[in-house]
């Protein structure tokens, strides 16, 4: 099997492309850090909440996230820029007259591409969540969201709610246990008891509470008797496990969370029936891998808006690219909201963005007449 060979133009234009797309990179990156992230950091330098070495570490674990938003914009921006200032040189045209395809002539800028497409994966996949890790720790950050899980039966009748308000790692605070009985009105279950532990350990096959008081409830809806436990489990075996995995991917961000978790996390929240959440982070979990691909796509784009004839002015192709990028990711949150609302499917509010910009890229190339 023969490789195609890599003519000097090849070598040119990916030279080129790369240049311009790093350098575009980086203006992305002072521009989205700049504003409110160097601000912020450095006022809490000058407040003495950390010293200047933690807050560079601090901005440099900035650096995987915007990286990942910054890769598609990069080589949007970069094929663009090279483009057409060969449409303007009228390059572009003697590679036309001596009958090179459009095909032909974007194969370098395929390449670098499918390059960056890599690199945006693997930083959305694991440097973006290694740095989020990082970040807690130099901030020493605990968690203190509060978190609810209720256990059902196998009827999927609840029977117990569980409510931590605070957890850090194994260890929880100010844990209430509500149990459920049998009688229900309309569509709201009796309570049986109400326990309040102060403190709690999450073990490997179980819950523990200490120094609980336990709130005893008549079916009339009463309270008629209050004493002191010194230790309960509340959890054991499965649910054990899958109540403290729920309880730590839900205080954390998508972001935060690498692909093969994700995947895990989502199997376990549509076995728990939490249906909105499930087709939330399945729609984040399709948009980790066709994320990447816009890299591709936009790469084609900005190539075909870079083809311009010589006295076409420059700004329309920069303002249709900007306008791209910008509706690309403002619409984001829009469709993360379809999906978890059950309005669109995952799949498909994952797909949407790369669907219009292949779209986009037929009807540029049909306008362009290439």
């Amino acid at each position: 099997m023969r490789f195609p060979r890599i003519t000097i133009y090849d070598r040119f234009i990916f030279i080129q492309v790369l240049m311009t797309s790093l350098v575009a990179i980086l203006l992305f990156t002072i521009v989205w850090i700049a504003p409110e992230m160097l601000l912020n950091t450095i006022k809490s330098v000058l407040a003495g909440e950390f010293g200047p070495k933690t807050g560079v570490l601090i901005l440099t674990c900035q650096l995987p996230l915007i990286l990942s938003k910054a890769f598609p914009v990069g080589l949007l921006l970069g094929s663009l820029f090279t483009f057409d200032k060969l449409s303007k040189d009228s390059e572009l045209t003697i590679f036309r007259a001596v009958g090179m395809s459009f095909a032909r002539i974007i194969a370098p800028i395929l390449v670098l591409s499918v390059i960056f497409t890599g690199l945006c994966y693997v930083t959305t996949d694991r440097l973006v969540p290694y740095a989020a890790h990082k970040m807690a720790v130099i901030k020493n950050n605990s968690i203190l969201t509060q978190y609810i899980y209720t256990k059902k039966d196998v009827n999927k009748v609840p029977v117990q709610s569980i409510i931590v308000s605070k957890f850090y790692q194994n260890k929880m605070e100010n844990v209430i246990v509500l149990d459920f009985s049998n009688k229900k009105y309309t569509d709201v279950h009796q309570l049986s008891n109400i326990y309040y532990a102060k403190t709690g350990v999450t073990l490997d096959n179980k819950w523990v509470l200490s120094d609980i008081t336990r709130y005893n409830i008549s079916s009339d809806g009463i309270f008629i008797d209050i004493d002191k436990i010194p230790t309960m489990e509340i959890l054991q075996g499965e649910s054990a496990k899958n109540a403290y995995t729920l309880m730590t991917y839900a205080t954390k961000k998508e972001r935060e969370i690498t692909n093969h978790d994700m995947h895990n996390y989502i199997k376990l929240l549509k076995s728990e029936d939490l249906e909105e959440e499930y087709r939330y982070m399945l729609n984040k979990y399709f948009q980790r891998f066709f994320h990447p691909f816009v890299c591709i796509l936009l790469a084609i784009l900005g190539a075909l808006l870079g083809f311009s004839k010589p006295r076409e002015q420059r700004l329309v192709g920069f303002t249709i690219a900007i306008a791209c990028i910008f509706l690309y990711y403002i619409t984001l949150p829009f469709f993360d909201l379809l999906a978890e609302k059950g309005i669109m499917l995952p799949i498909l509010t994952a797909l949407f963005p790369p669907i219009a910009f292949s779209c986009a890229i037929v009807a540029f190339y049909k306008t362009k007449d290439l």
